[in-house]
């Protein structure tokens, strides 16, 4: 039956109302990016349905859950529907998290829906300390468009509780240098930590000093680290300390070791370096009464062995005394005793023992020291000697800073013969000349001996005892006034302890540069006349004479002077030795006698046989080494019997 009321007007309005209620079609959850429609001609506005994404997150139950930790990571899910409500397949999607809480693997955060439009991405804790909550977005790009559709989820992070469990070795006591395998469970609420891998850290007291090795760090390998423990050289029990930044508690086991057998004794230093001590109550510059010797202790393997009693003795007994008769080797190995010295020179050796280490094959291990050498280390007056490089210098000129005429050298030794320490001083003083170094007059004994520059120079004369010296002050042993000759420098070096003094005493001849005076056979009047006539000679036998050549001061012309026969006229030169002027000392401490350089001259006659007498002259000169030249003209006569 119809009703005259209804209209085709009223059924469009009904339409419109039920599409109205209905919200467009449906919808899925998430932010939809598309257009709004037009509802009709009945005038009212519908939004048409659009693509959505579907956001949750699933335990490894399987389960909804949203509580995120190190120990328990999150499966997230976006189910990505197009706006029939419809699966999108192979639709890209991007994971971000609003909080730096948590991490995703893979890394990149993306991952594409499959058949059913499900996008899935694992969600970790980003540490074991994070803690805290925030939300996750899965953003989908439509296959084929640019269209953009996104959903979230929150999630809340609780920081993860870690525990060690109990340190297992695979066998509690190892031999010296043996190994074991230390391993170690990273536990949450009681079991194993698997989510991600842990550094854990292994120490030890023999680690730390070096007597054994470990691996530092150890990640790890589902939920347990392992390492192995070698001894090197430990010789004690050992505790293991396992720890990690993410554990609170760390954990602990002991590990016996057995000490490692004692292989040598080494001896590794006597001090003083030298080896020589003095006689008790001597004292001396840099001497001491006491020697120190220091042994070392090897095992087996070649390493030092801590805690290793030595017994130490002296050979031969008694002559001096041992002030420690046992120790013990510290963590280097290393043992030391004292020595004092006795009335006595002597010599001896520490012999090291190691007791208990005797086999049926041979005695308890044992080694010796050097030789230690006990002496009086006072330096005595018979064995203090000072000499120089050149005796009789060229007088004529100054010699400079940096060419001295001569080096004096002093030589110093004990009562037994050995060079004094080091170090000892000796002074230096000159008369004439200069003597020294700016810094110092003297200087100091290397191996028992040390040298000092001579130079030419003003005063060229001396004063009587004038600057006083050990040499010349006093009426001790030794004691003498100083050369007043012309020319004659007197050097003397002297040392004290403090209480007694020891010197000597030498001389330096500043000589002049000309042949002044020649004595002729040895005589002591100077040869006179110009030429000097030696008078009438056989022809047939050679003609042998001596010259004695000296300065207008009797002293000897500098030493390397080149004497010469020049001028030779009527003979033959058969030799003239010797052919330089040598090294001559002072032996008259004052006026002019003679006291130069002797020389043989050997002539023969220029003509034999002889037939008639004939006349030979000749010069002998003196060249200096600084090319000064002068000489005294002589001449003779050979007869025929």
């Amino acid at each position: 039956m119809k009703n005259p009321n209804f209209t085709y007007g009223t059924l469009a309005l009904l339409l419109a109302a039920t599409l109205s209620a209905c919200g467009g079609g449906g919808g899925s959850p998430g932010t939809t990016v598309g257009n709004t429609g037009n509802g009709g001609s009945g005038g009212g506005t519908t939004t048409p349905a659009a693509p959505s994404v579907g956001v949750t997150l699933v335990g490894a139950n399987g389960q909804a859950s949203g509580a995120l930790s190190g120990a328990t990571p999150l499966t997230v899910r976006a189910v990505v529907l197009d706006a029939s409500n419809k699966p999108v397949p192979n639709a890209l999607v991007a994971f971000t998290s609003s909080a730096t809480l948590a991490v995703f693997a893979p890394e990149s955060g993306t991952a594409l829906t499959d058949a059913s439009g499900t996008a899935s991405i694992t969600m970790r804790a980003a540490s074991l300390a994070a803690g805290g909550a925030g939300s996750v977005t899965a953003t989908a790009t439509l296959p084929g468009t640019a269209t953009t559709v996104s959903g979230s989820a929150n999630y809340s992070v609780n920081a993860t509780a870690l525990s060690f469990s109990a340190v297992r070795l695979d066998t509690a006591s190892i031999d010296a240098y043996g190994s074991t395998l230390v391993s170690v469970d990273l536990l949450a609420n009681g079991a194993k930590y698997t989510g991600q891998q842990v550094n854990v850290s292994f120490s030890s007291a023999c680690v730390t000093a070096g007597k054994a090795t470990l691996a530092a760090s150890v990640a790890t390998n589902m939920g347990t680290a392992q390492t192995v423990y070698r001894d090197q050289g430990c010789g004690n029990n050992d505790v293991i300390t396992v720890s990690s930044d993410g554990v609170a508690t760390p954990a602990a086991a002991s590990l016996a070791i057995a000490a490692p057998s004692a292989a040598s004794v080494q001896f590794a230093e006597a001090v003083p370096n030298d080896k020589s001590i003095v006689i008790r109550g001597q004292g001396g510059i840099n001497r001491t009464e006491t020697a120190t010797l220091r042994f070392r202790v090897f095992d087996v393997f070649g390493r030092p062995l801590a805690g290793k009693a030595v017994d130490f003795r002296v050979m031969p007994e008694g002559v001096v005394t041992l002030n420690k008769a046992r120790d013990n080797t510290d963590a280097n190995g290393e043992v030391i005793t004292t020595v004092n010295s006795g009335t006595m020179p002597t010599s001896f050796r520490v012999h090291a023992t190691l007791p208990g280490t005797a086999t049926a094959n041979r005695p308890d291990i044992t080694t010796a020291s050097d030789s230690i050498v006990v002496t009086t280390g006072q330096l005595v007056q018979r064995a203090f000697s000072l000499s120089v490089t050149k005796a009789n210098v060229d007088g004529t000129f100054d010699s400079g800073t940096s060419t001295p005429a001569s080096v004096a050298n002093i030589l110093i030794a004990d009562g037994f013969g050995n060079p004094v320490a080091d170090g000892t001083p000796v002074v230096f003083q000159t008369n004439i000349g200069a003597i020294g170094s700016s810094d110092r007059g003297g200087c100091l004994t290397v191996n028992g001996g040390c040298s000092v520059d001579f130079r030419v120079q003003n005063p060229r004369t001396a004063l009587p005892n004038l600057p006083a010296t050990p040499c010349n002050t006093g009426s001790g042993p030794g004691v003498s006034p100083d050369s007043t000759r012309p020319g004659v420098a007197t050097i003397c070096a002297s040392t004290t302890d403090g209480t007694n003094t020891q010197f000597a005493k030498t001389t330096i001849t500043l000589s002049d540069n000309i042949l002044a005076r020649v004595y002729v056979n040895g005589s002591t009047t100077p040869a006179s006349g110009d030429p000097i006539d030696l008078g009438d000679a056989p022809a047939a036998d050679p003609k042998v004479f001596t010259l004695q050549l000296t300065d207008l001061n009797g002293n000897p012309l500098p030493a390397d002077s080149v004497v010469a026969i020049t001028g030779l006229s009527g003979a033959t030169l058969v030799e003239i030795t010797p052919a330089k002027v040598g090294n001559i000392f002072a032996v008259h401490s004052s006026g002019t006698a003679p006291n130069g350089s002797t020389h043989r001259v050997t002539l023969n006659a220029a003509t034999k046989p002889c037939t008639a007498a004939a006349k030979a002259t000749f010069n002998v000169s003196v060249t200096t080494p600084r090319g000064d030249t002068s000489s005294k003209a002589f001449t003779m006569n050979f007869t025929c019997p």
